[in-house]
């Protein structure tokens, strides 16, 4: 059995491990909150033994061995490296952190120690997933990349009264590049590597971070554009276009539906059964990895981490989005 911390009582959190209760090997073992009374709550909620208030106790307990982070972004470098110091495989929640570098230090944190960092990113572990990559071949050379994830955020409703809620709030860096962006261009750099070059515009709120935006992204020989947002829907489907077809998903960030529409006009379904809830299959490579000794996901790797990081920090450059952590 792998013993597992929970740092971070959120919805996300809940929804993580609903998810898990599927997993072998995942036992539930601790949790941290800032307050002891909600870390309480949430502990009898899930019948968890061991509550903790203090960070440095939590990293430093022999009565886990690795820890899921659904913390703000801009604690996720601290502390994630906290974890990793004390030889506790990381789980941290996507994005990886605030920005580039504290990305690149918690992956040589990782590697110091030997313990295994990866991202809670769960689209790029998805059966469907799969299928999209194992069929990429059949739509011919691919010529443009097109994804949009564009939610409407209940959170926007108290921002239009002037209540500034978490996910408005730069200290926290947040925004919709950071919390719906990252799900069209994690999959964009696992599919097709680093792009050339990166154009990008947003519309920046008051309190500092952005509503929505859109990213055009070159390679050699294609091109990538990625819309997303917080203060609209929209009800697209995502896009890889190849000279022989384009591949249809449905949603870049669940792929539930996935199809081939060939230029002869033929249309073939390639939807597998996703039986488990999304976030099953992130834990579930996590707790594999584990077991297996390995300290890195090929799929959720090092690399693809820090290059969509990367990406993103050329984003927030051109569109003006300045967080915290970037000033330490």
């Amino acid at each position: 059995m792998i013993r597992i911390g929970v740092v971070g009582t959120n919805w996300i959190t809940e929804r993580l491990l609903e998810s898990a209760n599927a997993v072998q090997d995942f036992k539930l073992t601790a949790v941290y909150s800032r307050t002891h009374e909600k870390a309480e709550e949430f502990a009898s909620k899930y019948g968890i033994t061991k509550i903790f208030t203090n960070l440095e106790e939590m990293a430093a307990s022999d009565e886990i061995d690795a820890v899921y982070i659904a913390t703000p972004n801009s604690l996720h470098a601290e502390q994630a490296i906290l974890f990793l110091q004390n030889a506790k495989h990381v789980l941290c929640e996507k994005p990886l952190a605030a920005n580039a570098t504290e990305v690149a230090r918690m992956i040589q944190t990782a590697k110091d120690h030997n313990v295994l960092l990866m991202e809670a990113m769960k689209s790029t572990l998805l059966p469907n997933f799969k299928t999209i990559q194992n069929n990429l071949h059949k739509i011919g050379p691919v010529r443009r990349y097109f994804a949009s994830y564009c939610q409407y955020s209940s959170r926007y409703d108290k921002y239009k009264e002037g209540i500034v809620l978490n996910a408005f709030d730069p200290k926290f860096a947040n925004g919709a590049l950071m919390d719906l962006g990252v799900y069209c261009l994690y999959p964009l750099i696992t599919l097709f590597g680093e792009p050339k070059e990166v154009k990008a515009t947003g519309l920046m709120l008051d309190s500092g971070v952005d509503g929505e935006g859109s990213v055009l992204l070159k390679y050699d020989d294609k091109d990538a554009v990625v819309m997303y947002s917080k203060i609209t829907n929209s009800y697209l489907p995502s896009e890889i276009q190849g000279e022989k077809g384009s591949m249809l998903i449905d949603k870049i960030h669940s792929a539930e539906k996935v199809d081939i529409h060939y230029n002869d006009g033929t249309i073939e379904p390639l939807t597998v059964e996703q039986s488990h809830p999304p976030m099953y299959y992130e834990v579930k490579e996590f707790i594999d990895l584990i077991k297996q000794g390995k300290t890195e996901s090929t799929t959720n790797s090092f690399e693809n981490s820090y290059t969509t990081m990367k990406v993103l920090d050329k984003v927030r450059k051109e569109i003006g989005l300045v967080f915290p952590n970037d000033l330490i």
